[in-house]
């Protein structure tokens, strides 16, 4: 039989189930970038503020670190391209990741690829079809941000090596993703294999744009790869083989070690365990902790290196606005204070709420690949209660959402205590800054929680509300987008700590419809039938 048989129908099955999720983070993606590149005029308006900003920019390792390599900053293209490329191609990146494993290496631990199996599919049609539509959707993303762009007035020619550069980033990572489907057992493993993979080259590319002794570290990572095409900057198209010839050999990876596996198994199958459960498995709370320790773990590890990265930058961040009031204007407004340095801090505690976030989703729908995957019901057929389990499970999305914070928020003011000779003050300060995001992180948790209850089918819509809570937060202040549509973020109401003053009313607000969405979860949950 023809091994890629049935290809196209599962294509049109995989685009019907993510018809929600890949339109959103395609349009998201693509148009910021174009979105922001009419704000340089403004602030940016003359030749010294631009050369300003280049000196700036291109002798500050910290700037570097974070935004990558200032290649010409002369112009709209070359800013946006600076700005946006690196982290553009890392939200394509784990979007990939997250689309191919969803499609293959979950539906094989869900069962439903071994039932498609049985008909008229051939072995390489669930790799192919997840292939395709992960690669269609950044090819689609790369050709929203090209066409964006010429149509805010920007050249062609580095219009077309931004996008290229995003759409190659994420079929390096599909590749990569499709590689780690086969290697390990379970979807939150591959997942988290993978996105480990794109943390590290996250900081190779920082360490060597950051230091020009090793700078070549930054070619050894294909986040680099999108910023060393040179959009807007003498482009350099030879520079695309790099991700091009990566992608295929990572696919040919993957297709080769497909047929050395049986459906539903890994090349690197799980280790059986012991014929007797430890003490701690009796208690469903010992249970949530078995299943949620590993995830919990590498986020912990994460935010650690994040908030050590980010906070040993703090102090050198100010060069960043170069000579623009404006700049300096609006990055204050991002952090809610007058001090560039405050302001920073502030935007790194926000970015560390959304990214707790995306883990406290993460935790959530943990309890749906239980109830697919036919673990819950026979829990429930035993002195269980449904809200027991549920709890257990909403205690690492509620609390280890507050850990991660914690972590992030005293490592970040350790290393910048560290910097300026203050730790006693900058510690408490940022942990404080870092906490106040709990309340906005627990109300996506519990609209998460609200979709499981009441309709746990679409639960996977989690991701949409946390993306679009996220892009407004992030991407909103410096869009200039009305207040309205800032409001819809919860964490556009979180009070701007460490600079800002503290106000009671929009964190209570916040916590209480959190614990609304939550109940209202937690009853549905109780009163609809199982799977």
């Amino acid at each position: 039989m023809n091994p890629f048989v049935g290809t196209w129908h599962l294509v049109r099955l995989a685009l019907r189930r993510d018809r929600i999720v890949v339109p959103i983070w395609i349009v998201l993606i693509g148009v910021v970038p174009a979105a922001s590149a009419g704000t340089y005029d403004q602030f940016y308006p003359d030749a010294a503020s631009r050369a300003s900003l280049t000196a700036s920019a291109v002798g500050n390792p910290s700037v570097a670190l974070l935004y990558g390599p200032a290649f010409d900053l002369s112009t709209a293209g070359g800013f946006t391209a600076w700005r946006f490329s690196t982290f553009i191609a890392l939200f394509v990146a784990l979007a990939c990741i997250f689309t191919v494993t969803r499609h293959t290496r979950q539906e094989e631990e869900t069962g439903r690829q071994e039932l498609l199996s049985s008909g008229v599919t051939g072995r390489y049609t669930a790799l192919t079809a997840a292939l395709l539509v992960s690669c269609l959707a950044a090819l689609a993303t790369g050709l929203l941000a090209t066409v964006a762009l010429i149509g805010v007035g920007l050249p062609a020619a580095g219009s077309v090596a931004f996008g290229l550069g995003i759409a190659l980033t994420g079929w390096v990572f599909s590749g990569i993703s499709a590689v780690t489907a086969q290697l390990v057992e379970y979807s939150r493993t591959a997942n988290g294999l993978a996105s480990a993979v794109l943390g590290v080259t996250f900081l190779l590319r920082g360490v060597g744009d950051s230091a020009k002794d090793i700078s070549w570290l930054s070619w050894l990572s294909p986040l680099g790869w999108s910023a060393q095409l040179r959009p807007f900057a003498h482009e350099r198209w030879w520079v695309a083989l790099l991700p091009l010839v990566t992608t295929v050999v990572l696919f040919g990876v993957a297709y080769w070690l497909l047929p050395k596996r049986d459906v539903g198994l890994s090349i690197y199958p799980s280790r059986p365990g012991p014929a007797v459960a430890a003490p701690g498995l009796r208690s469903p709370l010992g249970l949530a902790w078995r299943l949620h320790r590993g995830l919990l773990i590498g986020w912990v590890a994460g935010f650690a290196v994040a908030g050590a990265l980010f906070g040993a930058l703090a102090s050198g961040i100010g060069g960043l606005v170069g000579g623009s009031e404006q700049v300096r204007e609006a990055f204050e407004r991002m952090g809610g204070a007058s001090a560039i340095v405050d302001a920073y801090l502030a935007a790194i505690a926000n970015i560390f709420g959304m990214i707790a976030a995306v883990y406290a989703v993460q935790a959530n729908l943990r309890m749906r690949s239980e109830e697919t995957a036919v673990r819950l019901e026979p829990l429930l057929a035993t002195h269980v209660r449904r809200l027991q389990w549920a709890g257990s499970h909403l205690a690492f999305s509620l609390l280890g959402s507050a850990l991660l914070l914690a972590v992030g928020g005293t490592a970040a003011g350790l290393l910048h205590g560290l910097r300026i000779s203050d730790v006693r003050g900058e510690v408490p300060a940022m942990l404080g800054a870092s906490m106040a995001q709990l309340p906005a992180i627990w109300l996506i948790a519990g609209l998460s929680m609200l979709l499981f209850g009441l309709l746990p089918k679409y639960m996977s819509a989690s991701w949409s509300i946390a993306s679009l809570a996220l892009a407004i937060a992030l991407y909103g202040p410096v869009l200039r987008l009305p207040q309205a549509v800032l409001d819809i973020s919860p964490f556009t109401h979180i009070p701007k700590l460490p600079s800002a003053t503290l106000t009671a009313a929009p964190v209570l607000w916040l916590t209480g419809i959190a614990l609304v969405t939550l109940v209202a979860g937690l009853a549905g949950f109780r009163r609809r039938d199982i799977g």
